[in-house]
C-alpha cells in the first residue's frame, strides 16, 4: 500500500489526509497532534477513526487543514481520516458509518442578509 490521500470538513474547516504505512506518527500542519491541539478532547475526537477501527499504530498520518477553528479542524481530520481509512480496507465502513464518522457535518455561519444587522437580528421596531 503506498500513501492514501482522503479530504474532510466541517463547518467552514478542511483537513487534507495523507495515510503511510508506519509506525503511529500524527502530525497536524507539520507540528505534533499534541502540540497542534493542545487539547485532549480535540486530540481524542481527531484519533477517534483510527480508535475505533483498531489502527492506531499502523499508519502515519500527516494533515493539512485550514479554515474554521480548531474544534472545526478536529471534527474535519475526523472524516477526512474516516474517508481514508475506507480506502484502506472497506470492511470499515460499518463501523465508521454507525460512528457518524462519515458524515459531513454541514451547519455553516448563514449569511448576512441586507436591512439587518446580522443574519437575523433586525433594528429594534418603533410603533411610533
Amino acid at each position: 500500500m503506498e500513501q492514501i490521500f482522503a479530504t474532510g470538513r466541517r463547518k467552514h474547516a478542511v483537513a487534507r489526509v495523507r495515510l503511510l504505512p508506519g509506525t503511529g506518527r500524527f502530525i497536524v500542519n507539520g507540528k505534533e497532534l499534541t502540540e497542534y491541539f493542545g487539547d485532549k478532547v480535540l486530540e481524542a475526537h481527531a484519533v477517534s477513526p483510527l480508535r475505533l477501527t483498531g489502527t492506531e499504530g499502523r499508519f502515519d498520518v500527516y494533515v493539512n487543514t485550514e479554515g474554521g477553528g480548531l474544534s472545526g479542524q478536529a471534527g474535519a481530520t475526523r472524516h477526512g481520516l474516516a474517508r481514508a481509512l475506507l480506502k484502506v480496507d472497506n470492511n470499515y465502513r460499518n463501523v465508521l458509518k454507525n460512528a457518524g464518522y462519515l458524515t459531513r457535518d454541514p451547519r455553516m455561519k448563514e449569511r448576512k442578509k441586507y436591512g439587518l444587522k446580522k443574519a437575523r437580528k433586525a433594528s429594534q421596531f418603533s410603533k411610533r
